[in-house]
């Protein structure tokens, strides 16, 4: 049987510093693609004289409207067989076309197959994206499976099956792949497997960090609530038990002013929090030690605020607002499936 060809869409905005070595990656393939398609999405640094001396098909969006729609972009404009949406701050392990194609070959239940980010980052800009890189990397080796949750970072599919289930919700930004996720797992298996992986580039600042992780919160409401369900793997119940009890040892910390025995309220609830979550802390203080794993502790007390406080705004959004509430029913619908005739 041949092998499938393979085009890789990369969405990008403002990530020129690192395409020399993600659009390099991509050429490095043990099975090479038969095109690279790099969607620009109105970037203001260099990213498209970058992409163009380095010899990838350039295309670009009229307007900035996220990378739902720069997937989009790109998936109408690809010829191959099998489409491998690709970061374009990812720097993709040798093996990873070879080994997509081989997985969906092999198991035609299987919508999409996804890659694990590695431990570490690209580019090492600062402890938090450090950080970050670790969370992301045991929350997804940890997930390893069958989940309803697009990591679309490394994500390949085959094209037929990206016209059947519809594109990316172009309306969203921060919730298109948990949206499209969970609309392609009512079809299909989407794995999520280490036989793919790549080394991605954290956001390295904490504000806007805490900025998206508070938007990613607010605008899953609505979309859990329609479903009545989480995304199978990755945000378990556990894990959000484990922000409700960091964000309330932060909200408890005044209490330690009152005294030492008052102390014990947010000590019990950072444990509860810890405990909720205690491989992922295991992973990190094995791997990088006690110094960096109070600092890594502390990031996701922070964050675990920025999560709960985005899901209690979306709570409130959703209870006031009619339009927030419909968000995701005008989401792209699968096309009907056919029933043979008898």
């Amino acid at each position: 049987m041949s092998v499938p060809r393979v085009s890789v869409i990369m969405p990008n905005y403002n990530h020129a510093d690192s395409l020399d070595r993600t659009i390099a990656a991509v050429r490095a393939q043990t099975v090479p693609p038969l095109e690279i398609l790099f969607v620009d999405d109105c970037s203001t640094d260099d990213s498209v004289a970058i992409a163009k001396a380095a010899g990838v098909r350039v295309v670009s969006t009229p307007v900035n409207r996220g990378p739902a729609a720069a997937r989009n972009l790109g998936a109408q404009l690809a010829s191959g067989d099998v489409l491998l949406f690709l970061d374009s701050d990812v720097e993709l392990a040798p093996t990873v076309i070879e080994r997509a194609t081989t997985l969906l070959d092999a198991r035609p239940e299987v919508g999409a197959v996804c890659g694990m980010l590695d431990d570490v980052p690209l580019k090492r800009d600062s402890l938090l994206q450090e950080c970050r890189c670790l969370q992301a990397h045991y929350w997804r080796i940890s997930s390893e499976g069958v989940v309803s949750f697009l990591f679309s970072a490394v994500c390949a599919m085959p094209a037929e099956v990206f016209a059947e289930m519809g594109p990316f919700d172009p309306r969203l930004r921060e919730t298109e792949e948990v949206e499209y996720g969970q609309r392609l797992s009512t079809r299909y298996q989407v794995l999520l497997t280490s036989a793919l992986s790549g080394r991605h580039r954290d956001e390295p600042r904490l504000w806007p960090l805490l900025r998206k992780l508070f938007r990613r919160s607010r605008l899953r409401v609505p979309l859990y609530t329609k479903r009545r369900r989480f995304a199978k793997g990755f945000e378990t119940s556990a894990r959000i038990f484990g922000s409700v009890a960091a964000t309330a040892a932060f909200l408890s910390l005044p209490a330690v002013l009152a005294g030492p025995l008052f102390a014990l309220a947010p000590a019990a609830l950072l444990a509860a929090s810890i405990g909720c979550d205690a491989g992922m802390y295991r992973f990190v203080f094995r791997r990088r030690g006690i110094g960096f794993g109070l600092f890594f502790t502390g990031v996701q007390v922070l964050q675990s605020v920025a999560i709960v406080a985005g899901a209690g705004f979306g709570a409130l959004q959703w209870l006031a607002s009619r339009e927030f509430r419909g968000l995701y029913d005008l989401a792209p619908q699968p096309r009907p499936i056919r029933l043979s005739a008898a």
